[in-house]
């Protein structure tokens, strides 16, 4: 069991993310239009998986703003956001900020990406849920990088993660 803190309050998660240099398990997650995806049905890009309890808090908001950002321009990049929000909060918040270069995914039908990732909230008030958490996946479906954000409410080190996006192009 792996602990992170949420406005300096430990919580446990469910483990480990998966190491450097594994496969990368695929997971199915729900479209906005209700139908399914696959991690490996991104394709042979580079995917960026971003974690986060729930697109309806300011920090997973700001992230997943700053993420539509900086990957505007990166070719050869899918950018996947996954909470266990409904798809049609995730459609409405995608449409409302201008989302374009972030796909959302749902994991509210299956909880597989918080299983097979290990993000899984286990206690506190976000129980349930992700932790927040950036995962870099190779054409190959080989983790390349991994962040577990130690605080829930703070974000991720942007750029870490377009460094590690640079090193794999």
């Amino acid at each position: 069991m792996t602990k992170v803190t949420l406005k300096g309050n430990a919580v446990s998660i469910k483990g480990d993310l998966p190491g450097l240099g594994t496969t990368a398990s695929d997971f199915t997650f729900v479209k906005s239009d209700l139908s399914e995806g696959t991690l490996y049905g991104q394709g042979d890009a580079i995917k960026v998986i971003i974690a986060v309890p729930s697109l309806d808090t300011s920090t997973c908001a700001l992230e997943t703003r700053q993420f539509n950002q900086k990957l505007a321009n990166e070719t050869g990049v899918k950018a996947l956001v996954i909470s266990k929000d409904l798809p049609f909060a995730m459609k409405r918040f995608c449409e409302t900020e201008g989302i374009k270069n972030v796909t959302s995914g749902s994991d509210f039908r299956s909880s597989e990406f918080i299983q097979k990732y290990n993000t899984e909230i286990l206690d506190g008030p976000l129980k349930g849920l992700s932790a927040r958490a950036i995962i870099v996946v190779d054409k190959n479906n080989v983790v390349r990088y991994t962040e577990l954000v130690p605080e829930i409410s703070a974000e991720p080190n942007y750029d870490n993660v377009l460094k590690a996006i640079a090193g794999l192009k």
